[in-house]
């Protein structure tokens, strides 16, 4: 499975940006999946996750401002991102997982499968 993050890019806090994740290679229907990012001189971190099966999962600090979804027609990801704030700030990674399970899908070393990064800075 190859992906293909797009659609960051430069903000002020309180907007919007919606990230697009092009999977190709083989479908993506029976893979769970997710975003994550990394913060200058920050460990990766989870943010959302949806699943094969349709469940949504989010970080605490994103969850009532940002929403996944996919559209498996397109073997796209998707993630709306509102009220962006300053620390939003990092690159945006989308990746790929074949487990559901809730615990396994928050933590990036079980990800076979990474896009490149996409860029969002949130300017105060």
């Amino acid at each position: 499975v190859q992906l293909q993050a797009s659609g960051g890019g430069l903000v002020q806090t309180g907007g919007s940006l919606r990230l697009s994740c092009a999977a190709s290679g083989r479908t993506v229907t029976s893979y769970s999946m997710s975003w994550f990012r990394q913060a200058p001189g920050k460990e990766r971190e989870f943010v959302a996750t949806a699943t094969r099966g349709g469940n949504t999962y989010y970080a605490d600090s994103v969850k009532d401002r940002f929403t996944i979804s996919r559209d498996n027609r397109v073997n796209t990801a998707y993630l709306q991102m509102n009220s962006l704030k300053p620390e939003d700030t990092a690159a945006y990674y989308c990746a790929a997982i074949l487990s559901s399970h809730v615990a396994t899908i928050q933590v990036s070393s079980k990800y076979n499968y990474w896009g490149q990064g996409t860029l969002v800075t949130v300017s105060s």
